[in-house]
């Protein structure tokens, strides 16, 4: 994994001024340096410059970046941040293409391939990715990101110029571009984060390239174009053949994404999701007569703290370690005390350059920095809920008639603290049921389908868009933050464009959330395990965090100059703190109930405060 920037203007020559910009080349890579600690490079032209700092995974003595290939004296060079899975097939294809290789690098693969085919090849590619390549025949800068948005990739205009980066940090390293809020900025803020909405970066002017499209930059202007999108139509297959077909393509995407030239290693839960990666992992390396390396997460004291609920029924140990058994791994346990906890929730605004999802993204922080000692690549088991239907506004009544988020359908939380005359200035409300009804509108239909069917792809397709992108936006920078490649494998978008016309009688098979991913792992996994009952990523319940987060906001009220001030009511937020915290009633997802509240406003005026806004 890496970290890339750049920038583009037509009606400027950098090269009369080359210091200069390699120097501003090396301040946008600099603030990026966590994403790629191992090597760096820049590239100046004309028109453009092209900054890399790279994480080595695949072809450790040969991926130096940015990469030029030259052919009948056209020049083509990439910045690329991500793994191709599928680079083995590529290559061979274009081999027999009579094209020639120099490294056994994936970047080189997509530098080629692009020869070969253009902005075309990017519909060949299996994997996640952000790259940049600049075209100095066509006098032409493209920006493409992956199917499934794994692979974050920020952009706005100074003017003329086109600045790009992996972070929205390194688009601020650029002279002139600066981080500036408005009236959309705050509704991002209060009314939707910590999401956000997809194409956008919260701070005024600042855009990202959208999952399954590209940029291209000429001298006549920008044009986005998508390259791959959901289409609906009817499925066909028995429930036998759609089992068959969900655990090929689900082992497959396993497989694949165990390559590397390091040793991987996974997030292991003892969850079905996690369970099934870990299984899958260690079925292949004891092939090969090796031992996969696990990790699990947990708060100190949470066994004497932990209270079940609806949203979290039990605690993950005693099946982590029943896994650990199953599949012969070399586990460590990982452990967050309250006052790291609290620590990590203002790095982890330096991780996102945005608040974020509070402690449950400051102990992935965290946990990342451990595993980060040891391995370089992890295997995760994110958005298998989000593809198979795991969450609970899947299938609760009330969720699924609610015209608005079912992750977060009672707008009160975001609303109970702030001033009045906030809340008369943000049309917050508008702007969430605005962000709603557009991504319903977009979702794709299928004629003669039932009402209920489609409701549930509208479900399905705002999970795919919103909550999916938040969990993969937390992974991609708790991970890179701390030189981590995190990988996804049931965010592969072959899973993603199949599961979507699995109708919910077998997605739900059985009336068994997630029943269809579970029939599926039956021969990896102990059938305790294949169908525990879902517990969601491990939150604290420790008192004393909760009485940590509050000390701390009575501090904030008291400073002056703490600009959280000029937008959360004081007494409103005193008399919050003077009752118990809810921790049934989350405010966002699962997890994030009363103590994250008062913990992602505390990120909000860190953030506020570190950017001058």
């Amino acid at each position: 994994m890496c970290g890339i920037a750049g920038f583009s203007n037509f009606s400027i020559d950098y090269t009369a001024a080359e210091e200069k910009w390699k120097q501003v080349l090396e301040q946008m890579a600099k603030v990026q340096r966590h994403r790629g600690p191992d090597d760096e490079g820049r590239f100046l032209a004309r028109h453009c410059g092209l900054a890399h700092v790279r994480l080595s995974i695949i072809d450790l003595a040969g991926g130096h970046q940015p990469m030029t290939r030259v052919r009948e004296g056209r020049s083509m060079t990439i910045v690329y941040n991500g793994e191709i899975y599928n680079m083995k097939e590529l290559r061979e294809e274009l081999e027999d293409r009579g094209i020639r290789f120099e490294t056994t690098s994936d970047t080189e693969v997509i530098l080629a391939g692009y020869e070969a085919y253009g902005t075309e090849i990017v519909q060949k590619l299996n994997g996640i990715f952000a790259f940049a390549i600049w075209d100095s025949y066509r006098q032409s800068l493209y920006l493409f990101r992956d199917h499934s948005g794994i692979k974050p990739l920020f952009y706005t205009m100074q003017g003329q110029t086109l600045v790009f980066a992996s972070e929205l940090k390194g688009l601020f390293a650029f002279p002139g571009v600066n981080p500036e809020l408005d009236t959309e900025s705050f509704c991002e803020i209060f009314g939707l984060g910590p999401a956000k909405t997809y194409g956008k970066g919260v701070f005024a002017g600042v855009r990202e390239v959208r999952p399954g499209h590209f940029l291209e930059a000429r001298e006549t202007g920008i044009r986005e174009i998508c390259y791959w999108r959901l289409e609906s139509r009817p499925h066909e297959e028995t429930w036998e053949q759609t089992v068959e077909h969900t655990r090929e393509l689900v082992t497959a995407s396993i497989r694949r994404q165990m390559l590397s030239d390091v040793e991987i290693c996974t997030f292991l839960s003892g969850g079905v999701d996690s369970s099934l990666v870990t299984a899958v992992c260690s079925g292949e390396l004891q092939k090969q007569g090796r031992r996969l390396t696990t990790y699990s997460f947990d708060f100190k004291d949470n066994n004497v703290n932990f209270k079940s609920n609806a949203f979290q029924p039990s605690q993950d140990r005693p099946w982590v370690e029943q896994m650990v058994k199953f599949a012969g791994t070399d586990h460590h346990f990982l452990e967050c005390d309250r006052e790291v906890l609290y620590e990590e929730l203002f790095r982890a605004v330096d991780a996102r350059d945005l608040p974020c999802m509070a402690d449950v993204e400051s102990s992935m922080l965290y946990f990342c920095r451990q595993v980060a000692r040891q391995n370089k690549v992890t295997l995760t088991g994110e958005c298998a809920d989000e593809i198979f239907g795991g969450y609970p506004w899947f299938h609760k009544k009330e969720c699924f008639e609610a015209h608005a988020f079912p992750w977060s359908m009672d707008l009160t939380p975001r609303t109970m603290l702030l001033k009045d005359e906030v809340l008369a200035e943000l049309p917050l409300a508008e702007y969430a049921r605005a962000a709603y009804e557009k991504t319903v509108s977009e979702t794709p239909a299928l004629a003669g389908e039932t009402e209920e069917e489609s409701r549930r792809r509208e479900i399905s397709y705002l999970n795919l868009k919103w909550f999916m992108q938040t969990l993969l936006d937390r992974m991609d920078r708790t991970s890179m933050y701390s030189g981590l490649e995190a990988r996804v494998p049931f965010a592969d978008h072959r899973i993603i464009e199949y599961v979507w016309n699995v109708p919910w009688s077998m997605k739900c098979h059985g009336g068994i959330v997630k029943g269809l991913l579970r029939a599926a792992g039956e021969p990896f996994l102990p059938r305790e395990v294949l169908y525990r009952k879902k517990s969601p990523y491990p939150k604290t319940y420790d008192p004393a965090y909760e009485e940590l987060v509050k000390r701390n906001m009575r501090l904030l009220l008291e400073d002056a100059d703490a600009p959280l001030n000029r937008i959360i009511d004081r007494k409103k937020v005193l008399a919050y703190m003077d009752n118990p915290l809810d921790y049934g009633r989350p405010f966002y997802g699962q997890l994030m109930a009363g103590p994250q509240l008062l913990a992602y406003l505390l990120q909000v005026n860190y953030w506020m405060k570190k950017w001058r806004l």
